[in-house]
């Protein structure tokens, strides 16, 4: 193997973090099964082409993160992270076999589906921040840029096939069986937990409990330009920029008229792109602010091409460009904020980053849903370019600023 790839994929070489993205790889492949059968069953079995019910089941999905947000951060900071995460793990693998079992069965309504989408978005809620500071448990500090890039491109990976197999599975079958083998794909992180060598986890200085501990995770966000910056920028492209459901979904049925399965392939070109923007990421050494600045840019200038694309294939083509830069941006907020900040606020800090990049979701996919409906997808994907194009701003002015404080003053008397 070349020292490119040993670089690459350097985090491997701790036991605990190979069995751990083993068994993550199988679940992710569930979950983007889960998601593309979730949106072609709203949109095409249970409503007529609604964009607004996909953004409903979405505000629901995510909202959580934003409503259980003290209660998140608290668990990522103070509990057992590895027995959390199995509980977390075992929930939205029960509640995946609920709604494949009234599918199949043929009793679904509307309803249910947004039901079990606030149900998965609870569980998630819990189990997001616990899993994305768990990873420095598993290989520590100086490897933790890299361990989050390669959990990205696992996750990515399996955008790249989950979608495909879920568009296969729903042609060949029925919807309800992409439901039930993301139930059954969690068994493989379950697995993986309960085979890790305790020892070897490196477990930082934990938070104590003290009144007032939820209000200083923010109090140290905000009182950190870079941390603020951040989260303004997770704030206007999580909500308005990251409704990929509602514009693949929408833009494959009412604009390009495709079946299930080229419906699939869209989500698995954009997935093209983020495996592409994971692997960059995996190289690359310090993460820096800077890329925020392009990333964001990048995003919302992909956008801004989709948006008028006049063919499926370049709509496909315009999905692997906003896909690499998606990547980048998260995988880069993601190991900035957890690399500079102390590890006993980690959890609070990773909750809030969580709650702001989805938990705006029940604001901003109803708006891009209504959108949709009223005029085009196309109009609703100009709103994700415009939030990529403000959040370049913010970055502009964010390193402005800096430059502006550590510049030597200029014109001083000695």
């Amino acid at each position: 193997m070349s020292e490119r790839a040993v670089g690459v994929f350097r985090s491997l070489r701790f036991f605990n973090y190979r069995v751990w993205a083993a068994g993550a790889i199988v679940s992710n492949i569930g979950t983007w099964m889960q998601r593309t059968a979730q949106d072609w069953l709203v949109l095409t079995s249970l409503t007529q082409h609604s964009a607004s019910a996909v953004s409903i089941v979405m505000s629901l999905q995510f909202g959580p993160q934003l409503l259980l947000l003290p209660v998140s951060g608290y668990a990522a900071d103070h509990l057992d992270r590895r027995r959390l995460l199995m509980f977390t793990q075992a929930a939205q693998g029960a509640l995946a076999l609920g709604l494949g079992i009234l599918t199949i069965a043929g009793l679904v309504k509307l309803w249910h589906v947004y039901l079990f989408a606030f149900l998965f978005g609870c569980a998630t809620a819990l189990d997001s921040p616990v899993r994305q500071t768990f990873v420095s448990e598993l290989v520590g500090d100086p490897e933790l840029p890299n361990a989050v890039a390669l959990n990205s491109t696992s996750f990515n990976l399996a955008r790249m096939v989950g979608p495909a197999v879920a568009g296969f599975v729903i042609a060949s079958v029925d919807t309800g069986w992409a439901f039930v083998l993301n139930g059954l794909s969690f068994a493989a992180v379950l697995v993986s937990l309960g085979f890790m060598r305790k020892h070897e986890l490196r477990s930082g200085p934990r938070a104590t409990h003290v009144r007032g501990g939820f209000a200083a995770g923010f109090r140290y966000v905000w009182a950190r330009p870079d941390l603020k910056a951040t989260v303004i920028m997770l704030f206007l492209i999580g909500t308005f920029g990251l409704n990929f459901p509602i514009f693949i979904s929408t833009m494959a049925v009412s604009v390009f008229h495709v079946d299930a399965s080229r419906y699939g392939a869209l989500s698995s070109m954009m997935a093209i792109g983020t495996v592409t923007g994971a692997l960059s990421s995996a190289h690359a050494g310090r993460p820096r602010f800077r890329s925020l600045l392009i990333s964001s840019a990048v995003f919302g200038a992909g956008c801004a091409v989709a948006a008028i694309a006049p063919t499926y294939w370049a709509f496909g083509a315009a999905l692997v460009a906003i896909g690499i830069a998606t990547l980048m941006f998260l995988t880069t907020t993601n190991s900035l904020m957890q690399l500079s900040t102390e590890p006993a606020m980690r959890g609070r800090v990773m909750a809030i980053r969580l709650a702001v990049a989805l938990g705006g979701t029940p604001i901003g996919a109803p708006i891009v849903g209504w959108v949709a409906d009223h005029a085009g997808p196309r109009w609703a994907i100009l709103v994700a370019a415009a939030s990529g194009l403000a959040a370049a701003v913010v970055a502009a002015r964010a390193l402005a600023a800096e430059r502006g404080r550590v510049s030597p003053a200029v014109g001083t008397e000695e």
